[in-house]
């Protein structure tokens, strides 16, 4: 994952901006399958700038999703999936995982299907070290 240079303090304009960005990367993905965003519920959502922001939001049909941002793959899932943003970033670990087995171990899996799943992989191992910190989430 990208870090962000010691010595560098993040400017309040900088992490809006970041914010802003993963919010729309979110939206965006949200809208390619089929969800359409209605509003988001900041006080449960969570930034952890520059690796990932996890976003909760209705949707117009009313249903509620977790979405993941950042620099990892985009994804969402029902609120049903996990009770809060510490247990979205458990749920996508796992999920994740054997999302990569699937396809790195499917016959015929050519070079990109492998990367992505190292890819996946990696952000999972990742996502369970976060969401087992406790610093995080005091």
């Amino acid at each position: 994952m990208a870090e962000q240079q010691e010595n560098q303090p993040v400017s309040e304009e900088q992490r809006a901006e970041w914010v802003r960005e993963q919010f729309q990367k979110a939206n965006k993905f949200l809208a390619e399958n089929g969800v359409l965003f209605d509003s988001v519920t900041t006080e449960e959502s969570r930034y952890l700038m520059p690796y990932l922001a996890v976003w909760k939001i209705r949707a117009m049909d009313g249903k509620q999703y977790w979405v993941i941002s950042g620099d990892l793959p985009t994804d969402y899932t029902s609120v049903d999936n996990a009770a809060d943003a510490k247990d979205v970033l458990r749920h996508f670990a796992m999920h994740w995982q054997l999302k990569a087995e699937n396809l790195i171990n499917a016959e015929g899996a050519d070079d990109s299907q492998k990367a992505f799943g190292a890819l996946l992989i990696n952000r999972a191992e990742s996502l369970f070290a976060m969401q087992n910190t406790p610093d995080l989430w005091a």
